[in-house]
């Protein structure tokens, strides 16, 4: 007989980086780079800014942490590779978190990153500032199968929380000491005291397994929640940690055929600015620029899909909840963004329009970006 020799599985992905545009209405997302990677399971930019730079940290399907600097080119901004450090032979990378989440984070303080694999160890790593590159300094097997998620508190970052069984996504607040959010494919949202972890503060279901939660990094109380079939959703968190009781949904949109895989908030502060619109509707924008096909009266959001554009997966948003276009197209809105990139750049988040946040997510199936618009006082 013949004996079959199993090739291994290889795991392909790509890393897409954006110019984000706040004074185009049609186009306000501009793909500058794309980088053929293995699968890219987690990514994260670093909350601080290190020897002048950004840094984004990737978690890949080959086993490995990559780190990546934000640099200047010619026309915009691109991403160099600076450091990479394989985990284990013969694992994934699951999740990575930065140490430096909370807001006003020293900057004295150690850089480290937490990892999480597909064997159930976590790795801690240092990140080296003077020469930015990755040391791992610990690993540990912390669960007997998949550790999908590792997350510091941001608090106290000698601290890291992790789990299995279906729990995906964790977060400790940037702006409440002792509160941990944490997701499941049971698909609850869970709020915890971490002074107390016998049971949650508070318990939400969202209708849908979480993949990933954010708090928003200016609003304490606002949760973003990436909800895969159901969606992605904003959550009031306010009530439900003084009264322990479920959070209020202000927002849930769903994205028919598709499942929303990530969800993040922007980090730039914005200021409402009414101007004469000059413009008009493009009837063919083609791929890489904002669709405005709508379903019903709504354009599908700003979205870049990275083989077709197809118009597949529009939204059907509610709740103050619209894409960035349809604000600019309607009203001749435009975007004066203020430079707040970093947690600890010392910008007050009240000199922005309290009631208007940019969020971003991202699906499978359509494998579509979409930027959103989100008015609402919460």
């Amino acid at each position: 007989g013949r004996m079959e020799v199993e090739e291994p599985r290889v795991r392909l992905g790509r890393l897409f980086l954006y110019h984000f545009n706040e004074n185009n209405s049609t186009q306000p997302l501009v793909e500058v780079q794309r980088k053929d990677t293995s699968a890219i399971l987690d990514m994260k930019w670093c909350h601080i800014p290190v020897a002048g730079h950004a840094l984004l940290g990737l978690a890949d399907a080959s086993g490995s942490i990559q780190l990546l600097r934000l640099v200047e080119s010619e026309k915009s901004h691109v991403l160099e590779p600076l450091s990479s450090l394989a985990l284990e032979e013969q694992c994934l990378a699951l999740s990575l978190d930065w140490s430096t989440g909370k807001t006003g984070s020293a900057r004295d303080q150690p850089l480290k990153i937490i990892s999480s694999d597909s064997t159930g160890q976590l790795h801690l790593l240092m990140v080296n500032e003077t020469a930015p590159r990755l040391q791992k300094v610990a690993s540990w097997q912390a669960h007997q199968f998949e550790a999908w998620i590792a997350a510091f508190d941001y608090w106290h970052t000698e601290i890291v929380y992790s789990h299995t069984m279906g729990v995906c996504s964790i977060q400790s607040s940037p702006h409440w000491e002792h509160v941990l959010a944490t997701g499941s494919y049971d698909e609850h949202i869970l709020l915890w005291d971490t002074r107390n972890m016998k049971q949650p503060l508070a318990d939400t279901p969202v209708q849908g397994g979480v993949w990933r939660i954010k708090w928003h990094p200016f609003h304490h109380h606002l949760l973003l929640a990436a909800c895969m079939h159901s969606g992605f959703k904003i959550l009031n968190c306010q009530k439900a940690m003084e009264e322990k009781q479920e959070a209020t949904v202000l927002a849930s949109h769903t994205l028919p055929n598709s499942l929303v895989y990530g969800a993040d908030w922007s980090w730039l502060l914005f200021h409402s600015l009414q101007r004469a619109p000059s413009w008009s509707s493009p009837s063919n924008l083609g791929t890489k620029t904002a669709d405005l096909k709508g379903a019903g009266e709504l354009p599908t959001p700003c979205h870049e899909c990275t083989e077709n554009s197809d118009g597949a997966g529009h939204a059907r948003p509610q709740s103050g909840m619209k894409p960035l276009t349809e604000r600019m197209r309607k009203s001749g809105t435009w975007l004066q963004a203020t430079a707040a990139t970093t947690r600890d750049c010392g910008v007050n988040p009240e000199a922005a329009d309290s009631t208007f946040s940019l969020l971003a997510t991202c699906s499978f199936y359509d494998h579509a970006l979409h930027l959103w618009e989100w008015e609402g006082n919460g």
